[in-house]
């Protein structure tokens, strides 16, 4: 096992366990403790997470894992939601993007999507819009595709940019739809951001679209994070996995929410 592959598989049991031994950690990973002490003391010094007699624990009370460990988790869902997702788009469209591994997901199925492969001449086939530098690094590539980078300072959590100069742009534009990655999606309490800078973000590209998808994974449906983007009753449609609770799915349609189940 590589060192990336093995520190990502540590920071994901350490989210969801909260704890991790040395020794624990050493036998679900088939490693010696003396890589994992080694592989603690590394991620310590990263503030990925706090270094215990004998052990680790997660980095403070809320706890979010960077991008690039979290492309692994429910990577298959992720990408049949993101290809459903793409399915609701039309060419012509101008698409707003948020950052997140599921709208990562989300721009590499549109740039793979047939009849976005030739847009025709002085006419792109989809206009996206994104504070998310890894998806407009993506896709910038594609001459298809019209990229619009919001400015904004850079987090190095999930590569989205935030602040007074994001919204400068997003206030001059409108979009067709804009399709939020979010931390938790809850019929009260709505969707929601770890950050309150990325949720506000978030927020001002929903008030621009004509249109808003959350696309999220079973695991994020009835839960509530610190920072609110908006309400369910903004939200269009949600796409979700089919591990989606047939209750979960009657809640959110009796709140307005077209549920589309990949």
């Amino acid at each position: 096992m590589s060192r990336d592959a093995r520190w990502k598989a540590l920071l994901e049991l350490l989210v969801e366990r909260g704890r991790l031994d040395v020794e624990e950690a050493a036998a679900d990973l088939a490693v010696s403790a003396a890589t994992i002490r080694r592989d603690f003391d590394q991620l310590a010094e990263q503030q990925m997470l706090v270094r215990t007699r004998g052990g680790a624990v997660v980095h403070g009370v809320s706890y979010e894992l960077p991008l690039r460990y979290k492309t692994a988790r429910h990577a298959s869902e992720k990408q049949r939601i993101a290809k459903a997702v793409a399915e609701l788009v039309a060419p012509g469209e101008a698409v707003g993007l948020t950052g997140g591994t599921t709208t990562t997901e989300v721009a590499r199925a549109l740039a793979v999507r047939g009849d976005f492969t030739s847009g025709t001449s002085g006419s792109p086939a989809l206009t996206i819009v994104t504070n998310a530098l890894n998806i407009a690094n993506e896709l910038a590539v594609r001459p298809q595709f019209k990229i619009v980078l919001t400015g904004g300072v850079a987090r190095p959590q999930s590569y989205e940019l935030v602040g007074p100069l994001a919204d400068g742009v997003l206030s001059q534009i409108t979009v067709d739809v804009a399709v939020l990655g979010v931390v938790a999606f809850d019929v009260t309490h709505g969707a929601a951001a770890h950050d309150e800078a990325e949720a506000a973000i978030n927020r001002l590209l929903c008030e621009r679209a004509e249109r808003v998808v959350v696309a999220a994974d079973s695991s994020k449906l009835g839960q509530r994070a610190f920072a609110r983007i908006c309400s369910a009753e903004s939200v269009d449609t949600l796409v979700t996995d089919s591990a989606v609770a047939p209750e979960m799915a009657r809640r959110f349609e009796e709140a307005g929410v077209r549920v589309v189940a990949a």
